[in-house]
């Protein structure tokens, strides 16, 4: 994929659907006052359509949010939150999922579920509250009262349900273009926190970008002397050309990105890192750890493509270098 310079005239993205994580959500349906039972697959052994961990919100009045793997899987235990709320009392669930259970929506993974239905969790305010803030790795439970806590001990056997919750990983984009602007939104979705970076506030706004975005304009020197953030960071380099690019990668192949990713072609790639060890800026070491082109190779030719291919790469080198 070559470096883009494409037309910056297009409408504004409506942003209005975009998902935030699940842990977002908690305090919203907190705020809305309205009863609701928190479902949590806790083990999982064989095939299933969700993993460990996955989580949903069933309210009083049908609606869901979040997912524990949907069809006749997630019925059934909405129907069981439906009987937890009712009742307010919780329980526990194991569903095999086997030809007899899902065949109806095609679900025969053949593999077990097992979970809990908390129908009182809106007493652990405090806990959702601080999940979504989180600043640094948190670790809550459920103990086998059903009781939902903070966890001192992870050795302690007492607990039903542990899971360590950590802020997201940052992803930083140099630049605010067509690239950058179908980023955004993917990597917010996908579990990121978005910080963009450029020259041009036309383009670094709101009217380009999500909400939750984060802006950064000034003059490049200035832009480059940004402190690194606290939790794991990503850093994607998609400015206007190939010189501004280089710029931004004198600076960025120095700092401690768990991955770093620069859009453009090999031939870019060959005569800007040659650049780079002859003039001693960065060694081939250093150098070998930056992905250029970056990207899935997906045959990708438009921008949501190439954003789709970028992500799955963020999503790849993610899961291999952050615990």
């Amino acid at each position: 994929m070559d470096a883009l310079n494409l037309s910056q005239d297009s409408c504004p993205i409506d942003f209005t659907q975009f998902m935030p994580r699940f842990y977002d959500c908690l305090p919203a349906a907190l705020a809305e006052g309205q009863a609701f039972a928190l479902g949590i697959i806790s083990r999982i052994k064989g095939s299933s359509p969700q993993k460990r961990g996955a989580k949903a919100l069933f309210f009083a009045d049908g609606r869901i949010k979040g997912t524990l793997g949907g069809g006749c899987l997630e019925a059934e235990i909405q129907d069981r939150a439906r009987r937890a709320l009712a009742a307010q009392t919780p329980a526990t669930f194991e569903l095999v999922l086997d030809h007899d259970f899902g065949w109806d929506d095609g679900l025969i993974c053949g593999g077990k579920v097992s979970g809990l239905i908390l129908p009182q969790a809106q007493k652990a305010a405090e806990i959702w509250t601080g999940l979504a803030a989180c600043q640094e790795p948190l670790t809550w439970g459920v103990k086998k009262d059903f009781t939902i806590a903070w966890v001192d001990n992870p050795e302690d056997q007492g607990w039903l349900y542990q899971e360590t919750v950590s802020p997201p990983c940052a992803l930083w984009i140099a630049g605010s273009g067509h690239v950058a602007q179908a980023v955004a939104p993917l990597a917010l979705q996908l579990d990121f926190t978005v910080t963009v970076f450029d020259d041009r506030p036309t383009l670094a706004s709101a009217q380009y970008f999500p909400e939750a975005t984060r802006f950064r304009v000034d003059y490049w020197d200035k832009l480059l002397a940004e402190p690194m953030p606290k939790q794991p960071a990503f850093g994607l380099v998609v400015t206007r050309g190939h010189q501004h690019d280089a710029l931004v990668l004198r600076n960025w192949i120095h700092r401690p990105f768990a991955f770093l990713g620069m859009i453009g072609s090999s031939r870019k790639r060959r005569l800007i890192f040659s650049e780079f060890v002859e003039q001693g800026i960065a060694t081939e070491e250093q150098l070998a750890r930056v992905a250029c082109p970056v990207g899935v190779e997906i045959e990708a030719q438009s921008v949501p493509e190439i954003a789709v291919s970028i992500m799955a790469q963020y999503i790849q080198e993610r899961a291999a270098h952050v615990p």
